[in-house]
């Protein structure tokens, strides 16, 4: 069974907000109580947290479904309906959130303790205790809550280090990150011992740094051979590239020169790795063999204008100055950052003459209306009940969307859509729903409507 999962497909939902309530207080010898329904309560986030303990998407691999709870409706007595409790879930450092719908990059989440909310839950509605007015003293009806966000997210693992081990399976990776520092990876003699990219933390002096070894890179992996697709982006935080060469394999047609072609090859393909700075490491010199070898190549590799180190993992011959020169390229990168500025909010007021919603004519006969507002408040509606449709209509007339359809050449009997065209309220529009010129019936009712 898979331990590690750097890449899940995640399904959420925010809760809904819960229904406000329409209630009438009623007491002895108080004949005219008033109205006295709750609000209802909101529905809880979905939020991703960054989490120093959790390396992995495993949990999200095995349940991809998560929900936040409802908020509770309100009651009577001027009750309100408890919220509903957000969901927190627990992300390793460095987890990249994309829209799975468009690819779009939400968040890229670094940093212990950062977080994110992925999915906010819905807007309780309010009770008709806050819907009276002077106008609407005991109104019959309560705005409905608001669904919560629903959506599909691909979170994507790509490991925070500071420097990424490449090499054929078997070079020596993880052997080098168990001498370097306390890391103890898996190390065996045959391929692709490694499956899971490995982490150590190296101090040379002054400088502590991360090293990562990327498993599984062969000839072809950039295009999904091997493990190496599954893992090259875990090198695309790393600031510094460091190839580790086999020197004493044995299989036929290959020689450090070119393995180290080889897999430059297979970066150059997966791109945008182009400036990071490399480092040779010309492993395994502890073999009589391996250390001649070593010795031909190394000249060839320097007139590339590369750095060569010739190690032993096994025996740490050369870590010493290997780390230092890790640490160096990394205080380089470090130095080079610009300084992260605190975030400012900036707030932009609304551009004057903005209405806030949008009319745009289909044909004929057929109007679009989309909006936040118009839309919003179609999703609060409870169109079973008369009374609460007037006062949508009310809200609608307010905004300025009945002057808009005139404008727009809308006439009596065309059919207008709220929101979008598929899925969006369909109903017939009449401009002599004029909200300031027609009163109000009974509680629950609506003479416009009759």
């Amino acid at each position: 069974m898979a331990e590690f999962v750097d890449q899940v497909v995640l399904y959420i939902k925010a809760g809904d907000g819960g229904h406000g309530c329409a209630s009438i207080h009623r007491e002895k010898f108080k004949p005219l109580g008033g109205p006295d329904g709750g609000n209802g309560g909101r529905g809880g986030d979905v939020l991703l947290e960054v989490d120093a303990n959790t390396s992995t998407l495993l949990d999200y691999h095995h349940r991809p479904h998560r929900k936040a709870p409802n908020g509770k409706q309100g009651a009577g007595s001027n009750r309100d309906g408890a919220n509903g409790e957000d969901v927190v879930l627990k992300v390793p450092n460095g987890t990249v959130v994309k829209d799975a719908r468009t690819g779009e990059v939400l968040i890229d989440l670094v940093g212990v303790g950062t977080r994110y909310v992925v999915a906010q839950g819905g807007h309780g509605g309010l009770g008709n205790a806050a819907l009276a007015s002077t106008k609407r003293k005991a109104p019959g009806f309560a705005l409905l809550g608001e669904p919560g966000d629903e959506l599909e997210v691909i979170l994507e693992l790509k490991t925070v280090a500071d420097v990424a081990l490449v090499g054929f399976p078997n070079a020596g990776k993880s052997s080098l990150i168990a001498a370097l520092s306390a890391a103890r990876p898996k190390i065996a003699d045959y391929p692709f011992t490694t499956l899971v990219p490995n982490l150590g933390v190296v101090t040379a002096g002054e400088t502590v740094f991360t090293v990562a070894d990327v498993p599984g890179l062969i000839p072809g992996a950039s295009e999904g051979r091997g493990l190496g697709h599954e893992f090259l982006r875990h090198v695309e935080r790393c600031s510094t590239i460091v190839h580790v060469l086999d020197c004493a394999t044995i299989e036929p047609g290959r020689d450090p020169l070119s393995d180290y072609e080889a897999i430059e090859a297979e970066l150059a393909a997966y791109g945008e790795l182009d400036d990071r700075p490399r480092l040779v490491v010309l492993n395994k010199a502890d073999v009589p063999d391996a250390r001649e070898l070593a010795d031909m190549v190394r000249p060839m590799l320097e007139e590339k204008d590369l750095r060569v180190f010739t190690i032993s993992a096994a025996t740490h011959e050369g870590l010493r100055e290997l780390s230092f020169a890790m640490a160096e390229m990394v205080t380089a990168d470090r130095a080079s950052r610009p300084v992260e500025e605190p975030t400012r909010l900036v707030i932009r007021p609304r551009q004057y003459g903005d209405t806030g919603f949008e009319v745009r004519r289909i044909d004929d006969d057929t109007f679009q209306v989309t909006g936040e507002k118009p839309e919003r408040w179609i999703r609060q509606t409870d169109f079973s009940n008369d009374e609460a449709v007037g006062y949508l209509a009310d809200r609608l007339e307010r905004l300025g969307i009945e002057k808009a359809l005139s404008e727009a050449g809308a006439r009596d009997g065309a059919e207008v859509i709220i929101g979008p065209m598929e899925g969006g309220y369909v109903f017939d529009w009449h401009p002599t729903l004029d909200a300031a010129a027609v009163a109000q019936g009974p509680r629950g009712t609506d003479d416009r409507l009759g």
